[in-house]
């Protein structure tokens, strides 16, 4: 039996308290049916943790993070809370994990399962066997960059600044990462930026060739700028493989991306740090859909992604491939027996709840498994 692996779980709001509930199951699972075991705890962020501490996520919580294996993350947010101050809002939880953690790699896969190619907003034959990966610059650029701020001017208007910052090395290292990911897949990165109207935009550039020409001559190379991108995911975007960009355009295309899947509620995501002396990185796991307040609490949510986002976990935090697989075979299974929550039902289909999928989940592991 290999050491139990830390994790820490916040459900957060809204739906990500249901789906997390289908991950508590398949936990329970491994702990019972594979060789890998888990302490798990629990913790509130967001709105939840905003109504018990007066903060989207308190120290204490933190701490818990920075001493795990892996965060498992469900979402935030919620009309409840939509009139706090801008630093009080649930999201804020989110954005201090990955401020104090360093997660400056956010790791999307836009992949379309076979059963659900229909689904798609696009017609199948453009997304049928989709295998995207977009890698976004997480914790710098407009984001984070400083000043920012509203003020006052003389004459009573008001005045936003957001400032978008990129250093050599922050470049460097998610440029770096992209490489590797990309050797262990189809061997060419598309480095998306806009270095026709930014000067954050030329000096991604000139870095991430550097970078390229110094340590990975072997994999293809090719620039693209973001509003181009952004049009060719919904054009041809069989042509990508992994798509490195920074925090703001990694965010909008991330999005795009996730549609030409069919759903929201279908991509899971993983934010990692850099590698420390032992090699072990913090990172954050969690569902690339929101809080979704308008279906929370009526178990209809999709688990997929969050789901998907535990096998992520498996794979990158806990180098588990074979249990990764496991879990996605699983996924792949039930959907190729047209079960299908609401958002990826089919006319003519009677969606399952949320509880359902868990069940057709669990049961596809056991047939996997024996």
């Amino acid at each position: 039996m290999a050491s139990n692996r830390k994790l820490l779980v916040l459900p957060g709001d809204g739906i990500g308290v249901e789906v997390m509930r289908q991950v508590h199951r398949v936990v329970d699972w491994f702990d019972k049916r594979r060789t890998v075991s888990f302490d798990v705890k629990e913790g509130l962020v967001g709105g939840a943790a905003i109504d018990k501490h007066g903060w989207p996520i308190d120290d204490a919580t933190m701490d818990v993070a920075m001493n795990s294996d892996a965060t498992l993350f469900g979402a935030v947010g919620g009309p409840k809370w939509d009139g706090l101050p801008f630093e009080k809002k649930p999201e804020r939880g989110l954005l201090r994990l990955r401020k104090d953690m360093d997660l400056f790699a956010n790791l999307r896969p836009a992949l379309v399962f076979d059963a659900l190619a229909d689904a798609s907003s696009l017609k199948r034959e453009l997304v049928s066997g989709l295998d995207i990966l977009i890698l976004r610059e997480l914790t710098g650029g407009v984001y984070f960059g400083e000043p920012r701020g509203v003020s006052t001017l003389p004459d009573g208007q008001k005045k936003a600044v957001d400032t978008q910052v990129y250093t050599t090395s922050e470049i460097q290292r998610i440029a770096r990462v992209a490489f590797e990911l990309a050797r262990k897949r189809g061997n060419k990165v598309h480095s998306v930026e806009k270095s026709n109207v930014m000067h954050t935009g030329v000096l991604w550039r000139e870095v991430v060739t550097a970078t390229h020409k110094a340590e990975f001559a072997d994999v293809k190379l090719e620039h693209m700028l973001a509003d181009n991108c952004n049009m060719q995911l919904v054009r041809n975007p069989k042509q990508f493989d992994v798509i490195v960009t920074d925090n703001l355009f990694g965010d909008m295309l991330s999005d795009c991306a996730a549609m030409l899947t069919g759903s929201l509620g279908m991509l899971p995501s993983a934010s990692l740090g850099a590698p420390d002396a032992t090699g072990r990185r913090k990172a954050l796991y969690e569902p690339v859909h929101g809080s979704a307040p308008d279906i929370a609490g009526k178990d209809m949510a999709n688990p997929m992604a969050t789901l998907l986002s535990f096998a992520m976990m498996l794979r990158y935090s806990f180098d588990l491939p074979a249990d990764a697989d496991l879990v996605e075979q699983a996924a792949k299974n039930v959907l190729a027996k047209g079960i299908r929550t609401r958002d990826i039902a089919m006319p003519g289909e009677t969606p399952v709840s949320t509880t359902q999928m868990g069940d057709a989940l669990l049961a596809e592991l056991d047939k996997l498994a024996a």
